[in-house]
């Protein structure tokens, strides 16, 4: 699913509720199209990094609904930043072709 072995994984089809609702809910305030896997990322790799070993489900369900906005979208940013460079590979010539405009 997302980073292997996390021992909060087993949690996230109980708490799928939450991220679904905390998705719409940055849907509706402009952030465009969230997933819930998307949601549980940041979670994973940023608040719940340090794993509890007694965690409950009302504090998982608690900090999805937490969730600030922007706090989430600063993670997202950086997260960006960090994937590798797509055009990387390409020499200068495939980087023109794709610049270039198609003709029909």
């Amino acid at each position: 699913m997302q980073e292997a072995g996390h021992n909060y994984d087993q949690y996230f089809k109980m708490v799928e509720p939450a991220l679904k609702s905390k998705a719409d809910e940055l849907e509706l305030i402009g952030y465009g199209q969230v997933s819930t896997k998307d949601i549980w990322n940041y979670f994973i790799k940023k608040k719940w990094k340090k794993v509890k070993i007694e965690v409950h489900i009302h504090e998982l369900v608690s900090d999805i609904l937490a969730l600030k906005s922007g706090e989430f979208m600063n993670f997202t940013t950086v997260e960006a930043f960090r994937s590798p460079n797509w055009f990387a590979e390409l020499n200068e010539d495939e980087l023109q072709d794709l610049l270039k405009p198609k003709v029909k």
